[in-house]
């Protein structure tokens, strides 16, 4: 599909370079490139420091140059040449310093001396530098313990700042929504970064040629603190809407097709996820929820508990690559990116199309005034009425918005074709909605 392929090569040669973090210019600076190929996508924020539920909004940060000079005014780590080079929220600092003092604000990973590491200090003051451990090894050898390096950090902090998000809407039939969730926040890393944003634009292509039976949201957030922002913001909506969705990240290599299903792996979002693996005939690994680690956590949060799948080719954190420079696009292929979508794609349309009854009534309703139970309490064995009664309550029993029509039939020891005249029957009487 060519729209997939435009996409890859976009998030490349735009996207890769941009120094992203939580808030700041560069998440801000890519959303403008999204929002330039999709102009329905709206850009949205919520104030810095503002409260979030057990949150508070961080301020923006900004950051125009860092890097570390020797004695000999030789730059020996350059965030300019890599931006992984900086851990990310480093606070303003421009002062001499020794060797020992140095070497206690290196970052490294023994495990793959070539890579430079991806290093984070969201909500603590802190600052550093990120270099290969070869690197390190030759700082360490070459300077002796009176040498001098100078730290300079040209960071701020706006706490009259925001956080921004990106937001598109497909309208379909049913205010009924999906949710597609992805996230925007690292500096270059294309795997753990950029495969979710280029499968959801994608999918954004894809779907916004169709007439969908149910509407489609697509946000683009910052990891964690975008979720529980975006959450803040429209959690009765959402709890009200959507039936949903699936968190997409890490979903750009060609090694494994994996997912980490929701928190009691039954929402229709998991069933309809396993559908497609097997409809494409695809091999796959289902994580443990106890093993998740992105937006998942958030929107299965209790209190919340909108039933999101994610879904990936090879998990964060399961391939060595990860938050590193070696994350780049040598690992993430259009191959790799094609098979994310197809899978992706599918498993939205089978939620498309999925029937998933949702009563109308708080508590069991009066069937008898509908004329849908007898209005004596004695059997009639040649009607049977009494026993299609039960089915139907049967049915209004696990119509709670979080069983597609199938699950209820396999419930109720009932025929799809019954149930499915069962649903008929109450969304006549306007019992049930879809």
């Amino acid at each position: 599909m060519t729209f997939v392929k435009n996409n890859y090569y976009f998030a490349r040669k735009k996207l890769f370079p941009i120094c992203r973090s939580i808030t700041g210019n560069g998440i801000k600076k890519s959303l403008i490139l999204i929002q330039k190929k999709f102009p329905r996508l709206k850009i949205k924020k919520i104030k810095s420091q503002k409260k979030i539920f057990d949150w508070n909004v961080p301020p923006e940060w900004n950051v125009r140059d860092a890097s570390i000079t020797d004695e000999n005014g030789i730059k020996i780590v350059d965030f300019k040449i890599n931006n992984l080079h900086l851990v990310s929220f480093s606070i303003r600092v421009k002062r001499v310093i020794l060797k020992k003092e140095l070497l206690k604000h290196l970052h490294y990973r023994k495990d793959l001396p070539n890579s430079i590491p991806y290093i984070t200090s969201y909500y603590k003051k802190n600052w550093g530098f990120c270099i290969s451990y070869n690197q390190y090894k030759k700082i360490n050898k070459k300077y002796n313990n009176k040498s001098k390096f100078k730290i300079n950090i040209d960071s701020e902090f706006n706490k009259n700042g925001s956080l921004k998000y990106g937001e598109l809407v497909l309208k379909g039939r049913s205010k009924k929504e999906i949710l597609i969730s992805t996230y925007l926040c690292h500096p270059s890393m294309a795997n753990n970064e950029l495969s979710g944003p280029i499968v959801s634009m994608s999918l954004i292509n894809f779907f916004q040629k169709k007439i969908n039976n149910k509407t489609i949201r697509f946000i683009f957030i910052p990891e964690t603190i975008g979720s529980i922002a975006f959450i803040y913001k429209n959690l009765n909506y959402l709890k009200k809407w959507c039936i949903g969705g699936y968190n997409l990240t890490c979903i750009g290599d060609d090694r494994n097709h994996s997912c980490l299903l929701s928190k009691n792996y039954n929402s229709p979002s998991d069933k309809c996820l396993l559908d497609a693996y097997k409809n494409l005939k695809i091999k796959y690994k289902i994580y443990s929820f106890l093993k998740r680690g992105s937006d998942e956590r958030q929107y299965n949060s209790p209190g919340i508990d909108l039933g999101i799948t994610s879904i990936f080719r090879t998990k964060y954190g399961e391939y060595k690559e990860y938050h590193s420079s070696l994350d780049n696009f040598n690992l993430v292929t259009l191959k790799g990116i094609m098979g994310g979508f197809k899978v992706a794609q599918r498993a939205i349309s089978n939620l498309q199309n999925s029937i998933i009854p949702q009563s109308n009534i708080f508590c069991e309703p009066m069937l008898s005034k509908r004329k849908l139970y007898s209005s004596l309490s004695k059997v009639n064995y040649k009607t049977n009425k009494f026993n299609f009664s039960k089915k139907i309550l049967n049915f209004l029993q696990y119509s709670d918005g979080k069983n597609r029509i199938e699950d209820i039939s396999e419930k109720t020891n009932l025929s799809f074709n019954e149930t499915k005249k069962i649903y008929k029957l109450l969304k006549k009487n306007k019992l049930v909605d879809n």
